[in-house]
């Protein structure tokens, strides 16, 4: 059986509803056809019912950008995995760089939502990833492996084979510097590798690994090409809706 492809667009801390209702009119008229991947849009949770209603009957998923580890209770400002499937959720991003650095979000709380977002029905895609400093000391396959047993560490190997799991270099985010795509591809297969010490071999093979960071229209297809990426997490440029489109389909090999 082969991996699914995935293309989820974060659009961060971006969009109103009614923004993000007319982003889905206009991206579903510039996809066209429903394509062989599985498309992502991941929105703030303000705009999920939005986005929600204006992607009915399509194949496109919406995603949310965080949960919190509890189903219910004095939690304020949070949002439970079961409030997210009631928004029509079906992805969640966990343990972003930029709520790992900015927020200071540990190992153990991704752990934790990982966890609670599989409990409730979602599927996860969980960032790893490490800083330059840990790229350029040669650390980047030992960081990634860490922070990967740390955050799966409470999963069984049912539950890890729900996830997605995303690739994405800390400088490599908004900066507009990619990582080399054999970079890249050697980072996905060392996940791969890792995931086959956790779980069966077999079932590694069928986990999805996406790439994330700084990925455009103009270079997503050279990843694609990657035996072991399997996708991106697209940041920036998910948030033009006709700009994300064209980057869809070139992920499936059209040339525009």
């Amino acid at each position: 059986m082969a991996r699914k492809t995935v293309i989820a667009g974060n659009w961060k801390m971006n969009k109103t509803a009614a923004q993000a209702s007319a982003y889905a009119a206009e991206f579903l008229t510039a996809l066209g056809q429903a394509p062989l991947t599985e498309v992502v849009l991941c929105a703030p949770f303000t705009a999920l019912p939005s986005l929600q209603a204006g992607l009915a009957g399509s194949d496109v998923r919406c995603g949310a950008q965080n949960v919190f580890w509890a189903s219910a209770g004095a939690y304020t400002g949070e949002i439970s995995a079961e409030m997210l499937v009631d928004a029509g959720c079906t992805y969640v991003i966990i343990g972003h760089s930029e709520r790992r650095e900015i927020l200071g979000e540990s190992d153990e709380l991704v752990a934790r939502k990982l966890k609670a977002a599989l409990s409730a029905g979602l599927i996860p895609i969980l960032c790893v990833g490490e800083n330059l400093a840990q790229r350029e000391t040669g650390q980047a396959v030992a960081v990634v492996n860490a922070q990967m047993r740390a955050n799966l560490a409470p999963l069984d190997a049912v539950e890890i084979q729900r996830l997605v799991v995303a690739y994405e270099p800390i400088w490599a985010i908004g900066t507009g510097k990619t990582a080399s795509v054999a970079d890249a591809q050697e980072m996905c297969v060392a996940i791969r590798a890792c995931l086959a010490e956790i779980v069966p071999a077999a079932a590694a093979e069928h986990i999805p690994i996406l790439y994330g960071g700084s990925v455009k229209t103009e270079n997503i297809a050279a990843f694609m090409r990657q035996q072991d990426i399997d996708g991106a997490l697209v940041g920036g440029a998910s948030l033009d809706p006709a700009d994300f489109a064209a980057l869809v389909r070139r992920s499936g090999g059209e040339a525009n």
